[in-house]
């Protein structure tokens, strides 16, 4: 018997797993996966999908109904319901696509026997395997909030959001990802997102250090580029002379500065050809007086959800369904 035995489907799903894993890092380590990434995942999982549908079409599969049933269920409620969370920014575009890709190419339990095992081993009365994977990763992401409050409540970091994010030296911002919590009159739980902050100091070629140390300089509309700089798109990593402490583009005219438009936000996401990561003139201008005024600032660094999404699959096709698990454990399923 060889040591692990499946359909060739089912191992052929199992590509999966250093896709999602190397696409983790990826999203830990930039918040960027590029969207190649998920076309040869998305073709592997219609082939499989009518691989599937016509072994149960020509009653190859066990209970072919069945297959139909969470075919649809996986395709025509796990699907949308992700498309839903899109839109209401609950996940990113590519954590999005992975959970499509997920719909497609899982929506019956797989079965691998390992030795004397049979995985997954917790199943679930639906069957749907993607419904398991998306409960796997909601209930791990929602882990996160109860860490950061832990570590910041053992390290004697008060405040109300440290639920979400922990403080930040301002010198470590250029480099750090996630969303400002701070502005001069205290915490918000709706900062400027830092990767809008570093299209902003790009488009001035500026650094944050020579925006700190003339800050009421650069306050003034007056002193924005007449040529401003390609803003990037934010990611940490880019380089840019410009960016990084080149010289600044000349200043616009005074008769053309713009009036009551305090850092020039206003001007600058004006001028940009795409969102800023949801950035008002109003949240960039708070940020941007926080960050020249404070030494350290409340940054909520979100989650880089494809990393619950690997770590719930690879639980997903080994123990199962945690969510049915502690069901069953407290005796709440039938």
């Amino acid at each position: 018997m060889p040591l692990l035995d499946a359909s060739i489907p089912d191992l052929l799903r199992l590509l999966v797993v250093p896709v999602f894993g190397w696409a983790a890092l990826r999203d830990a380590k930039t918040r960027r996966i590029p969207n190649r990434t998920w076309y040869p995942l998305a073709a592997l999982a219609v082939v499989l999908l009518a691989w599937d549908g016509w072994r149960a079409w020509s009653a190859a599969l066990d209970g072919p109904e069945f297959f139909w049933i969470r075919a649809g269920v996986s395709l025509g409620f796990v699907a949308p319901l992700v498309l839903a969370f899109w839109w209401f920014r609950a996940f990113g575009g590519a954590d999005a696509k992975a959970f499509l890709v997920v719909a497609a190419l899982f929506p019956t339990f797989p079965t691998y026997v390992v030795a004397d095992w049979v995985l997954p081993h917790q199943q679930t009365a639906l069957g749907v395997f993607s419904l398991t994977v998306l409960t796997n990763t909601v209930l791990l992401g929602a882990l996160y909030p109860l860490a950061v409050f832990v570590r910041n409540a053992a390290g004697g970091r008060v405040s109300s959001v440290m639920f979400l994010g922990r403080p930040v030296s301002w010198d470590a911002i250029p480099t750090e990802h996630g969303r400002l919590l701070e502005t001069p009159e205290g915490a918000t739980r709706n900062g400027v997102d830092l990767d809008a902050v570093r299209m902003y100091l790009r488009w001035r070629g500026l650094t944050l250090a020579e925006l700190r140390e003339r800050a009421d300089h650069y306050r003034d509309p007056a002193t924005l580029p007449a040529d401003p700089n390609p803003p990037t798109d934010g990611a940490v990593g880019v380089e840019d002379a410009r960016a990084d402490g080149g010289a600044v583009a000349e200043t616009i005219p005074d008769d053309d500065a713009p009036d009551d438009d305090p850092w020039g936000a206003a001007t600058f996401l004006e001028d940009l050809d795409r969102d800023a990561y949801g950035a008002t003139p109003e949240r960039l201008r708070d940020g941007l007086d926080a960050l020249a005024s404070e030494d350290e600032v409340w940054v909520s660094p979100g989650i880089p959800f494809v990393v619950p999404l690997f770590v719930g699959t690879v639980l997903a096709l080994t123990y199962g369904d945690l969510l049915f698990g502690a069901l069953a454990w407290l005796g709440l399923t039938p």
